[in-house]
C-alpha cells in the first residue's frame, strides 16, 4: 500500500545519505551562529552602539558583549564541526542564546522567542549525538536504557523543534491556508509523538526548505535595505532548524517516542 511504499522510499533514502547526513544535518545547524558570528565582525560597530544605546552600558561592556558573541558562535561553529568538545560548544551556544534572548529584547516578541527555542531544541539533538558517540566507546558496558538523559534530549529536541513551525501557521480562510495548516499541524505532531518519526521529519525538511527559499529570498534584496538584514536572519534560523529535523531523520526519536514503544508491543 502508499504507506508501505512511503516507508520503503524513505528506508532507501536514508541507507544512501547515512553516511553524509549527520555532516549536512550539524553544517545546517549551526549556520544561524556562523552567519551571525561574520555579522558581528563586518557590523562590529553597528551593534556595539545599538547595546550600548538600548541597555545604557557603556562603551567596554558593549564591546565585550559583540566580542564575546563573535568569538562565542565563530568558535562553537568550528569545535562542533571538527567534532571535538561538541558538548561545551552546545552548552556555549546555548548561552549565546539565551545572552541575545535577553540583550534584543527577544523574551516579548513571541515568534521570535519560539524561533530561538526551537534552535535550542536542535541543540540539544546535537548534545544527544555527542553523547551517544561518547557511550559507544563502551560497547560493553549496559547503557541505562529509557531512562537517560540522551532519550530526554531527544524528545525535548523533537518537540522544541515544532515550535519553529507553529510559527508558520498562517490564520486565514484561504482554502492553501487551511491545507497547509492541517498538514503542517499533523506533521508537527507525529515528530513530537514521535510516530513514524523519520519520515514526518523528511516531510517537513522538504516542506521547510520550500517555503525558506520562496519567502526568505534575501538576495533579492539590495543588501542596503532593512529587510535584507531581516530575511537573511530568518533564513539562516530556518536552516538551522532544518538541520535539526535531519538529525531526528539521522538517528530517529530515541527511546521516549511511539516508534520505539511500538518495538514492545
Amino acid at each position: 500500500d502508499a504507506d508501505r511504499l512511503l516507508r520503503s522510499d524513505c528506508a532507501d533514502f536514508l541507507r544512501v545519505t547515512k553516511q553524509y547526513l549527520p555532516h549536512l544535518a550539524r553544517l545546517c545547524l549551526i549556520s544561524t551562529f556562523l552567519e551571525d558570528g561574520i555579522r558581528m565582525w563586518f557590523q562590529w560597530n553597528e551593534q556595539r552602539d545599538y547595546i550600548e544605546a538600548t541597555w545604557n552600558c557603556g562603551y567596554f561592556l558593549a564591546t565585550c558583549f559583540v566580542l564575546l558573541n563573535l568569538i562565542g558562535q565563530l568558535g562553537g561553529c568550528v569545535l562542533i564541526l571538527s567534532r571535538n568538545f561538541v558538548q561545551y560548544a552546545c552548552f556555549g551556544l546555548f548561552g549565546i542564546i539565551a545572552l541575545q534572548t535577553v540583550a534584543y529584547s527577544i523574551l516579548w516578541d513571541l515568534k521570535f522567542l519560539m524561533r530561538n527555542l526551537a534552535l535550542g531544541g536542535g541543540l540539544l539533538l546535537l548534545l544527544a549525538e555527542s553523547r551517544s558517540e561518547g557511550k559507544s566507546m563502551f560497547a560493553g558496558v549496559p547503557s541505562m536504557g529509557e531512562s537517560s538523559p540522551k532519550q530526554y534530549m531527544q524528545l525535548g529536541g523533537r518537540v522544541l523543534l515544532v515550535l519553529m513551525f507553529m510559527t508558520l501557521l498562517h490564520f486565514d480562510s484561504s482554502f492553501f491556508s487551511i491545507l497547509q495548516n492541517m498538514v503542517g499541524t499533523a506533521l508537527i505532531i507525529l515528530v513530537a509523538i514521535g510516530f513514524k518519526t523519520k519520515l514526518a521529519a523528511l516531510t517537513l525538511v522538504v516542506w521547510l526548505l520550500a517555503i525558506n527559499f520562496y519567502f526568505n529570498a534575501f538576495w533579492t534584496i539590495p543588501a542596503y535595505k532593512p529587510m535584507h538584514d531581516f530575511l537573511k536572519y530568518d533564513f539562516f534560523q530556518t536552516t538551522s532548524v532544518i538541520g535539526g529535523l535531519l538529525l531526528v531523520v539521522a538517528l530517529g526519536p530515541g527511546g521516549v517516542s511511539m516508534d520505539e514503544k511500538k518495538k514492545e508491543w
